[in-house]
């Protein structure tokens, strides 16, 4: 199974974000992490994902006669080159869109289902906008965008953070006219 495939399913999305900024979890962990999966469900994901080398065993120790794995996220796996995106078709984008979306509200109902969830309070944002921009444009916001968010990528867990789930999403929703030229 290759990168694309093995991230583009909604539970194997979910473990690799929850194994982000150098954690190292148990599959119990996991679970409790994505509570809406079943045990097995989680168990399956984390095997497949390892076997795919996205994961790998960080620790193994003995736990009450089994054997207890802790893994980490190797961030070198976690990477789609723009040969395999060149060679989506549109069932392809289609299939890896509904995923990420698909992903997007199962976090966030996971996030309103907790006890402590207060939007107001933990800035969640979930705004859209519609923008004319031209080629160029576009590139620069896309420019500026990673070059804000990839350093943060790097941030570890600490006691005064918490995980965000960012989702820049861009596509053209209307074309320019055929006949459209510099004005």
């Amino acid at each position: 199974m290759d990168t694309l495939e093995l991230l583009a399913h909604p539970v194997r999305l979910r473990i690799v974000h929850a194994m982000r900024g150098g954690r190292e979890l148990t599959t119990t962990q996991l679970c409790a992490r994505i509570p809406d999966a079943s045990k097995a469900m989680v168990y399956r994901h984390v095997d497949l994902l390892a076997a795919g080398g996205i994961l790998e065993v960080a620790d193994e120790r003995r736990v009450r006669g089994a054997v207890e794995r802790h893994y980490r996220l190797r961030l070198d796996r976690v990477v789609v080159d723009a040969e395999a995106l060149a060679a989506l078709s549109p069932d392809d984008h289609r299939r890896v869109f509904a995923t990420s979306m698909a992903v997007l509200v199962a976090e966030f109902n996971a996030y309103l289902d907790r006890q402590d969830a207060d939007p107001l309070a933990d800035l969640v944002g979930y705004r859209q906008h519609a923008v004319w921009l031209t080629r160029g444009e576009l590139e620069k916001l896309i420019g500026e965008l990673r070059r804000v968010i990839w350093p943060l990528l790097a941030n570890q867990p600490a006691p005064d953070r918490a995980q965000y789930l960012l989702s820049p999403i861009f596509f053209p929703v209307e074309q320019p006219p055929a006949d459209s030229g510099p004005a």
